[in-house]
């Protein structure tokens, strides 16, 4: 069972891995109860900012207690954690949300695809499925971050906006040019990219499980800001739809509207 609580967590170390994209490690015990595909929420010490942002988790060192955030800089939030340097401290709530269904996954043959600040969540998922893993992963040019280290656990095929590197395109387009094919799929991207991911996941007969990007406030269910429409009656709402921050952010293809 997840931790849902706002605890100080002290930094251990930052770095800008590409422009305005930061790596930001926290020391935290939260990393004992983190799955892939969950999220934090980061607060801003200024009053002027009272929600936390949510930032999805990159990696979750459970043997040192260490979370890895990967963010770009979108505001003035996260336009402050950026000034964050090792031994600062920050709020946290967490860990919040459901993740992949690794389960799911075990022996099949993999899509792991990720875009632009959708990539950060496949490292971790990518370091506990034991599966035969295509990583797949959309950039809007040369600054590959995270490609290396994702290259450990699978196959990486890369596509750029401006064609720089790999082909040039989206994520579709990678799989296309390298006739690549798979039994599962899971994502996590923009809301177009996730569009042309379930419309392929439909057109192939592809089960797909989607990590949907949304602005959030309270992060834990109760302001009913971030929702998305679904085959099923939410139970809290009463209608067709879901909150991505509690019944998400994972879904499955299949169960959304978007």
């Amino acid at each position: 069972m997840s931790q849902k609580k706002k605890t100080i967590t002290k930094v251990w170390q930052q770095t800008e891995i590409a422009p305005q994209i930061f790596d930001l490690w926290l020391e935290t015990e939260l990393a004992q109860d983190a799955r892939p595909g969950q999220f934090v929420g980061l607060y801003p010490k200024s009053g002027a900012e009272l929600l936390p942002r949510p930032v999805s988790i990159c990696e979750a060192d459970k043997t040192n207690n260490r979370l890895r955030l990967v963010y770009r800089i979108a505001g003035k939030g996260t336009k402050e954690f950026s000034h964050l340097k090792a031994g600062g401290k920050i709020a946290v709530l967490g860990v919040l949300g459901n993740g992949f269904p690794l389960g799911k996954a075990e022996g099949k043959k993999v899509f792991l695809m990720g875009g632009g600040i959708g990539i950060p969540p496949m490292l971790q998922l990518a370091k506990e499925l034991s599966a035969e893993k295509q990583i797949i992963l959309g950039y809007r040019n040369r600054d590959l971050f995270l490609a290396e280290e994702l290259g450990r656990y699978g196959t990486v095929y890369t596509a750029t906006e401006d064609g720089s590197v790999g082909c040039r395109g989206n994520v579709m387009d990678a799989i296309r040019e390298n006739g690549l094919n798979a039994e599962i799929i899971m994502a996590c991207g923009p809301m177009p990219m996730l569009r042309a991911v379930k419309k392929y996941a439909e057109e192939n007969g592809i089960e797909a499980y989607l990590s949907l990007e949304e602005r959030m406030a309270c992060g834990v269910g109760a302001c009913l800001g971030c929702v998305c429409k679904t085959k099923e009656v939410d139970r809290h709402s009463h209608v067709h739809n879901a909150r991505i921050c509690t019944d998400g952010p994972v879904f499955e293809a299949k169960e959304v509207d978007i």
